[in-house]
């Protein structure tokens, strides 16, 4: 007995020395409020976290109005060259419907090499280029040559260098911008996330350099506006056809139509702010 308490009180000795924690010490780190235990949330555990599961092709594999009422409220994702990451929501998006859509740049099902993208499977960017300056990116969709042009990002992450990529093709001096101005437009979303012809064709499941993630608190069909497209004024019928969606409320879409919002909350879809 005497030499079994001699071996205890040399044990705790050695705790008591010790510059590592005993077992229930750790275990007491790796718990969280929540009650996780996992390792991950010990500094003795370097496990990095992962960033949320990216969407996969069974996401964009679906019809060209469907998808783009479905990027509402998701998270395009760009990783610049340097590591940093941009984020930003989609709160605004046109469909447009190949062969049939007049306003559709594979309008008569004609397919080139410029809108080749649009023509390969759901998911694949076409980005083009517009008064031989700006970009515009669009995501294909299910259809021939049917795609969903990306128009407004409400920015989450990465602004400051936003800002630095959106001054780089700014003449002169100007103002900083303000937040809700950085992605407010599909060229100047492009300009934002640093994204030129070079990523027309990519594939938003592959690619390493631009995908999307799944958004959280993702809208209803009361949060979200139906309304003719812009800048395709000369297009007949196509001109008003209601393929423009946006969430409602939201500072950071481009064009805000009031009108198609009061007849929308006199039929009852939300209530008129």
């Amino acid at each position: 007995m005497p030499r079994k308490r001699k071996l205890l009180a040399q044990l705790s000795a050695l705790q008591s020395n010790s510059s590592v924690p005993p077992f229930d010490a750790l275990g007491n780190l790796n718990a969280t409020p929540g009650g996780d235990s996992s390792p991950k949330s010990s500094k003795y555990f370097a496990i990095e976290k992962k960033n949320p599961s990216q969407l996969e092709a069974d996401f964009f594999n679906q019809p060209c109005i469907s998808l783009a009422k479905s990027f509402l409220g998701q998270i395009l994702v760009r990783k610049l060259p340097d590591g940093r990451e941009l984020w930003g929501r989609i709160v605004e998006t046109e469909a447009y419907l190949g062969g049939e859509d007049e306003a559709s740049h594979s309008k008569g099902g004609k397919q080139t090499q410029r809108n080749a993208a649009m023509f390969m499977k759901p998911g694949t960017l076409y980005v083009y280029q517009i008064y031989g300056i700006y970009f515009c990116v669009n995501v294909s969709s299910q259809g021939e040559g049917a795609a969903v042009l990306l128009r407004s990002l409400e920015p989450l992450q990465g602004l400051d260098a936003m800002r630095e990529l959106r001054s780089t093709s700014r003449k002169g001096p100007t103002k900083p911008l303000k937040d809700w101005q950085l992605c407010n437009g599909p060229s100047k979303l492009c300009q934002a996330f640093g994204i030129d012809k070079a990523f027309d064709q990519r594939d938003l499941t592959q690619d390493a350099a631009i995908w999307m993630v799944p958004g959280h608190d993702l809208p209803g069909e009361q949060d979200v506006v139906t309304t003719t497209r812009i800048g395709v004024g000369n297009r007949g019928e196509w001109a008003q056809k209601p393929l423009r969606f946006y969430l409602r409320g939201n500072k950071f879409v481009s064009v805000v139509d009031k009108k198609t919002e009061r007849e929308m909350a006199a039929m009852g879809h939300f209530s008129c702010s």
